[in-house]
């Protein structure tokens, strides 16, 4: 069959049966990502390929790529910009096109006036171990007249996996039977051909390497056999460096084919007693809604918050139901909520995040700046 004649909707029986769990279902290194997806979606794997290669040319899926735990690679966090409202869409571009190491770039907004409602710019980013976030952030924040910004490294991990096709028309309290599993955050230290080898493994797929044997060209590649190319991704997988095999839907844009995989993306935040995050992070990573929750500290600016997360999905009314069935699960756990609120985005772009030290560093002269002035 050729690849104009092949289905491209999400809504495609055989599609939303790959895309389940292609999404987020391939967990760290798999020597055959593709092999796993057929296994698990009972698709035959020439059928997988096909339909991958298909969505991927025509848009559906807008990358396929082996993710990190960037968490365990570089310093990161969750940045909360306060920018007046004539700069916000500049500012919003030049963190999308300019910085490469911000990665999700997404305006927010609140129902209602609430502490924290004037940061209507939030982003993700990664600097490379021994350079200082907070400097990189001054810097961003002169370049795009940003007033204050607010720094959230995450603590822990409770919930990772951004899978949009499975999670369609699930029931408000929906969740796992145990309490979510706890990531711990740690940075991890590479030699030269660990980093060249990462370098290759993230790098994004095009349609035409979708291939059964992978990673055989990323390989070559990389400048070593393939058993060395897997022996040493393997490794870093037994040190939680690399996430998921995964295909990335457009998150809220239509789609080439008019669908949307989603409208809504809600941003929760809880603030419980100290000593209890771990706890409570558990408790909200099991619902099965929540695409990412974590312990993160807003500060005061956010009325000391120190639990969030992300769900998505098509009736904003469906994703407070969800919040609602969360913080009715909290209470019956005996967990006090001191305070609570959702952050709607609404534009919104996604880039991996670069975390190599030397693209810092040529970043770093590109813009004028001395690289060792940035270090912590």
């Amino acid at each position: 069959m050729n690849l104009p004649t092949v289905p491209v909707e999400i809504a495609d029986p055989i599609n939303a049966r790959v895309l389940a769990v292609s999404e987020d279902r391939i967990q760290g290194f798999q020597r055959d990502p593709l092999g796993e997806i057929a296994r698990q979606s009972g698709v035959e794997l020439s059928v997988v390929i096909e339909r991958i290669q298909a969505m991927l040319q025509a848009g559906t899926i807008r990358r396929v790529r082996q993710t990190l735990l960037a968490t365990n690679l570089a310093q990161g966090a969750l940045v909360a910009w306060e920018v007046p409202q004539n700069k916000l869409d500049a500012a919003f571009d030049y963190m999308f096109q300019r910085d490469p190491f911000s990665g999700h770039v997404v305006t927010r907004s609140t129902d209602a006036a609430t502490p924290g409602s004037q940061y209507k710019l939030w982003t993700t980013l990664k600097v490379p171990q021994g350079y200082s976030m907070t400097k990189h952030c001054e810097f961003l924040a002169k370049q795009t007249g940003a007033l204050h910004f607010r720094l959230m490294p995450a603590k822990r991990l409770f919930a990772l996996g951004v899978g949009h096709v499975r999670r369609r028309g699930m029931e408000p309290g929906s969740k796992a039977d145990a309490p979510a599993d706890v990531t711990e955050v740690t940075v991890a230290t590479l030699n030269d051909l660990e980093w060249r080898i990462l370098g290759t493994l993230k790098r994004e797929f095009e349609s035409v390497e979708i291939v059964p044997d992978i990673w055989r060209a990323r390989a070559r590649e990389a400048g070593v056999p393939l058993e060395t190319f897997i022996e040493v991704a393997e490794d870093f997988n037994r040190r939680k460096i690399v996430g998921r095999f995964s295909t990335f839907l457009e998150h809220v844009k239509p789609l080439s084919t008019g669908e949307r995989v989603t409208r809504f993306n809600a941003l929760f935040h809880w603030a419980v007693p100290s000593g209890r995050e771990i706890e409570t992070g558990r408790e909200v990573g099991r619902h099965h809604i929540m695409t990412h929750a974590y312990w993160r500290e807003g500060g005061p600016e956010f009325r000391n918050v120190n639990i969030m997360g992300v769900a998505h999905g098509t009736d904003k009314e469906l994703l407070l139901a969800h919040k609602t069935a969360i913080d009715e699960h909290l209470k019956q756990c005996s967990i006090p909520v001191s305070y609570t609120n959702v952050f709607w985005g609404g534009r919104s772009e996604i880039k991996p995040s670069e975390i190599s030290p030397l693209a810092y560093c040529d970043w770093c002269r590109s813009v004028g700046l001395d690289p060792e002035q940035l270090r912590e």
